[in-house]
């Protein structure tokens, strides 16, 4: 898949592009709402679709469910959970749902909003008073709707790099009063996942709850979603689970495994379609499950509401939206379209979308790296469903959307697969072993290994070997969800001979990545 399974937040960060691309052919007229046989002819086109994804191993295993006026009128299996075992996916195959989970993050919220002990205004620094932004008025102000829509300030995906490095949630949500702000507060949108993972935390924080058990108790077990949790031990320890595949030479193959404990409430949830279908419907429902009242109304009918603007469709001219925790736009016939992508480099995508006016809903789960099939099928459904027939070719399109890295705004970094035609040569390696700090990656360590050296990152103590380039430049090999292939390595050499500075290109997106020489014996 060209460069998106080694970009940065690849998956999380593509919400823009549905948006955008999701809106029909201007001029088309106004319809009555749809009926159960156009339905019904969407599924049987989707069936049809996702057996042949399989067939021609464009994924190595899907699931889809589609909710109609409060039923689930389709949920089914396609493909394997695992290549190495072939054991087959059906309705109950748990998948990792990566950002797919910030909407039914979103679901809990509001049903806390709906008790009263906070609302969407509340501010992040009464519920949990150890939090600081950069800014200390930005501190002072900042609310749960500010975070759940995006608007908070930070650069895109802040904090996703300090969880490859292994830090903890909590450690990383402190380390976010370091991150200089990109954009002044609530005036653009930048997508962050551990913005919104604070934000679910500070609300739990007032029913003295952890997040993971507050998901539990006021979303999952009302629900009767019994194959859901917002915990990666949950999903080890179920034995009908899909594992994440990524592509190598050519085939699918099952290489990693994804803890996204640290974003639980931006990533972390895993779950099946039939458990999915389940919340679907409360959604659709305004909060309503089996005559129940669950989630309160207005609190959820906020969350589906425009918070903040995030573009204009190409297609139709139509502004489009980011809501609380979801992607918010209009059809050229006004309905309103609520859906949210996820995926993980390291195997994972998914997508659901729902048109609450027509009381419909589609889910789909896969295990692979994201190639815009999750997306592709569920756009093609909601079309057929709508309108009879798809208004675009779908799946291509969104295959060549998610091959090209730059379409959804990552730029690469530094190309170090041709060596300089004449590389200066290094110096001694005792002018770059040593201690260097950044207050916002913390520590890393140049040490002799072998006959090189290697630098060591991150609480994990990660071990890459640094491979020289030119003169004081050196490059490795990026690991972790936001892997982005060869880095480099830079020094700066002081007058004494030894390195001062490191700046490690990875790190050094948004100018955060230069690290300085600790004093020989410093401990921090």
């Amino acid at each position: 898949m060209s460069k998106l399974d080694k970009t940065p937040a690849l998956a999380t960060s593509l919400g823009l592009i549905l948006l955008f691309i999701h809106q029909p052919i201007r001029g088309q007229e106004a319809r009555k709402q749809i009926t159960a046989d156009q339905v019904n002819q969407a599924v049987s086109e989707i069936q049809k679709l996702s057996a042949d994804q399989i067939e021609q191993d464009v994924v190595p295993g899907l699931a889809v469910a589609v909710v109609f006026q409060d039923q689930v009128v389709y949920a089914a299996g396609f493909g394997v959970r695992d290549v190495k075992t072939k054991e087959p996916v059906d309705a109950d195959t748990v998948f990792q749902l990566a950002s797919l989970s910030k909407p039914i993050g979103s679901t809990v919220v509001a049903e806390l909003v709906g008790e009263g002990k906070i609302s969407w205004d509340s501010k992040i620094g009464d519920l949990d008073p150890d939090f600081a932004m950069y800014d200390p008025w930005v501190t002072r102000e900042i609310t749960i709707r500010d975070f759940y829509s995006h608007r908070s300030g930070l650069p895109q995906h802040t904090g996703d790099l300090l969880e490859d490095l292994g830090f903890s949630r909590k450690e990383i949500l402190h380390r976010l009063r370091y991150q200089k702000p990109e954009t002044s507060f609530r005036s653009h949108y930048a997508y962050t996942n551990f913005g919104i993972t604070e934000a679910g935390i500070a609300a739990t924080k007032a029913e003295n709850l952890s997040w993971e058990s507050a998901s539990q108790q006021k979303l999952y077990g009302p629900l009767g979603m019994n194959s859901t949790s917002s915990r990666y031990s949950d999903f080890l320890a179920r034995t009908n689970k899909a594992l994440g595949h990524v592509r190598e030479n050519g085939q699918w193959v099952q290489k990693y495994n994804r803890n996204p404990d640290a974003e639980s409430p931006a990533g972390g949830v895993s779950s099946s379609v039939n458990d999915v279908a389940r919340w679907m419907r409360l959604e659709l429902a305004n909060g309503q499950f089996e005559g129940k009242q669950l989630v309160d109304e207005k609190a959820l009918s906020i969350s589906h509401s425009p918070q903040i603007l995030t573009g204009f469709s190409p297609l139709t001219g139509l502004p489009t939206f980011y809501g609380l925790g979801w992607n918010v736009s209009y059809d050229t016939e006004g309905r309103l379209r609520l859906g949210h992508s996820g995926a993980f480099a390291l195997g994972a995508a998914t997508n659901v979308l729902l048109v609450p006016s027509e009381h419909l809903g589609i889910v789909v789960l896969t295990n692979a790296y994201p190639i815009g099939v999750a997306e592709g099928l569920a756009f093609t459904f909601a079309d057929v469903a709508l309108y009879g027939k798809a208004t675009q070719d779908w799946l291509p399109i969104f295959k060549k959307a998610f091959s090209d890295p730059e379409a959804i705004g990552v730029t690469p970094g530094t190309d170090y697969s041709k060596q300089p035609a004449s590389p200066t040569p290094a110096l001694s390696n005792t002018a770059y072993l040593g201690a260097y700090t950044n207050n916002y990656f913390g520590d890393v360590q140049i040490v002799e290994k072998g006959d090189g050296l290697a630098v060591i990152e991150g609480p994990d103590k990660l071990t890459f070997p640094l491979k020289h380039y030119d003169r004081d430049t050196f490059t490795y090999q990026t690991e972790g969800e936001n892997a982005s292939g060869a880095t480099g390595a830079t020094f700066t050499i002081g007058p004494e001979g030894k390195a001062t500075t490191l700046i490690v290109e990875h790190l050094n997106v948004r100018g955060e990545g230069m690290f300085k020489r600790q004093p020989a014996g410093a401990v921090r």
